[in-house]
């Protein structure tokens, strides 16, 4: 005999990250994670080597500075934003704090797998809701609901298809929910996005008890390596949250990255006008080249292959791989057909789009 797991650890498959190359590949792009195709903002990499010195001493356990450059930014109350080692902490300690055995974690169907995985750590059911055209189906999401569901996690922009809902979408979702079930808005590519129609989750954070929005440094602030994310709660979620959290869960040193970061506007609006740019022109390439696109918002694009070889996804991710490019190939999210290619430099998103022009030539 051995220990036993609870109910619905073994269920779980381990996350994969999106493949890095190997030393057998370099020189090579990496276009698998969705990482800032610019990096960190100089004054973020300043703060973090300056943070050496204090090595000795615990982080602020309320990372009291960043949750008030944070406020700052965004117009916010301080006392209502959590700090976490990535919004995946965040995101799991929300269903640790809030679902019992055999309730219910509501997401769409090619949603960021994390979803899953925080329902079955808590021995919860994920219950799967299908989509319309890769995006989130309200309809859909409302007629799953039942007694039992406790979460909904929703990815706004969506994570690998890109999709995302307007404001007044969103609003209709959670005026179609109970009191008691908690909308758990995932905006970690909120920044990136151009619809004037969206918002991130604040407005209803602000007006209602059971919504939270989730957010990230790893993405338009290049600090994925660092782990900074961060949460706008109702009070009692966050008194709820600070309980369960651990006291030291964010370094000193990524607290003040994630500090000067913020007040690096600059850097952010010129991350964006990148992304814009060569988001719009991978496209056109990618279609000129007779492959299906869906461009969404983030820094990233979904690229849809014919379902058979020679020129499916798996054969594309190896001829792509063999050339320098990694994608990364999505059939864990359902998308067996599709790869998902991250906006990167100039010289990536240039010869990728090569790549993938000589790889639809191929017979």
């Amino acid at each position: 005999m051995s220990p036993e797991p609870k109910p619905g650890i073994l269920a779980i498959e381990p996350y994969v990250a999106g493949r890095a190359p190997t030393s057998e590949e370099h020189p090579a792009f990496k276009l698998s994670s969705n990482e800032s195709a610019l990096g960190a903002s100089p004054k973020a990499i300043a703060a973090y080597e300056a943070a050496r010195t204090d090595l000795f001493s615990y982080p602020d356990g309320g990372a009291t500075a960043l949750r008030e450059a944070i406020a700052a930014v965004h117009g916010l109350d301080a006392g209502r934003i959590l700090c976490g080692s990535g919004s995946e902490e965040l995101l799991s300690l929300i269903a640790r704090a809030y679902v019992r055995p055999g309730d219910e974690v509501l997401f769409t169907e090619h949603a960021f797998i994390v979803y899953r995985i925080a329902a079955l750590s808590s021995s919860a059911v994920p219950v799967p809701v299908p989509e319309k055209n890769l995006g989130a189906d309200i309809d859909a999401i409302l007629a799953n609901v039942t007694a039992r569901t406790r979460i909904i996690y929703l990815a706004n922009p969506n994570n690998p298809t890109g999709s995302c809902l307007s404001a007044q979408e969103i609003e209709r979702l959670h005026a179609g929910l109970p009191d008691t079930v908690l909308l758990v808005i995932d905006a970690a590519y909120a920044e990136y996005v151009q619809r004037a129609d969206y918002e991130p989750g604040t407005r209803l954070v602000s007006r209602f008890d059971n919504v939270v929005m989730t957010r990230t440094f790893s993405k338009i602030y290049g600090l994925a390596g660092l782990r900074v994310g961060w949460a706008y709660c109702p009070p009692a979620v966050a008194d709820i949250i600070n309980r369960v959290r651990g006291p030291f869960n964010v370094t000193t040193a990524a607290q003040a990255a994630a500090t000067a970061a913020l007040s690096d506007t600059d850097h952010v609006a010129r991350s964006v006008a990148h992304n814009a740019e060569w988001k719009s022109w991978l496209v056109q390439k990618i279609r000129a080249a007779g492959l299906g696109i869906d461009e969404g918002e983030g820094n990233f694009l979904l690229i849809r292959f014919p379902r058979e070889a020679p020129h499916d996804a798996s054969s594309a991710d190896a001829f792509l791989s063999a050339r320098g490019f990694i994608l990364r190939t999505v059939a864990n999210y359902g998308l067996p057909h599709c790869l998902r290619l991250t906006v990167g430099r100039e010289e990536a998103n240039r010869g990728v789009a090569r790549a993938l022009a000589e790889f639809v030539r191929t017979t």
